[in-house]
């Protein structure tokens, strides 16, 4: 059966704070490891009806940076949503939100 690999990579200080993330995919075989100042990563517990959360970000992501990088998780997590249920109706009601979110945040174009 076919794999595939991402490998996460978490380089710490002293204190145990990232401070680089790194990734590679199978996917990206001319590509070295991408640095990466934040990740969200979640998986689904199905067993326990239960999401399992990695949130990190490393010091040098800035306020900036993360503002537009929950921006755009939230717009793909719309897209996603509707890919994954085909509703178009949440989905515009979430992407409404995120709208919504960015003016907020100020980050909006």
């Amino acid at each position: 059966m076919p794999k595939k690999e991402i490998k996460i990579t978490v380089d710490l200080d002293e204190k145990n704070v990232a401070d680089n993330i790194a990734f590679k995919a199978d996917d990206m075989p001319n590509v070295d490891a991408v640095n990466c100042r934040a990740m969200l990563l979640s998986f689904w517990d199905s067993h326990n009806k239960d999401t399992l959360k990695l949130d990190l970000w490393t010091r040098d992501m800035t306020v900036d940076e993360m503002k537009i990088f929950f921006h755009q998780t939230l717009v793909t997590m719309a897209d996603t949503l509707q890919t994954s249920i085909d509703d178009e109706r949440i989905a515009g009601d979430m992407r409404d939100f995120c709208d919504y979110f960015a003016e907020r945040m100020e980050i909006k174009e």
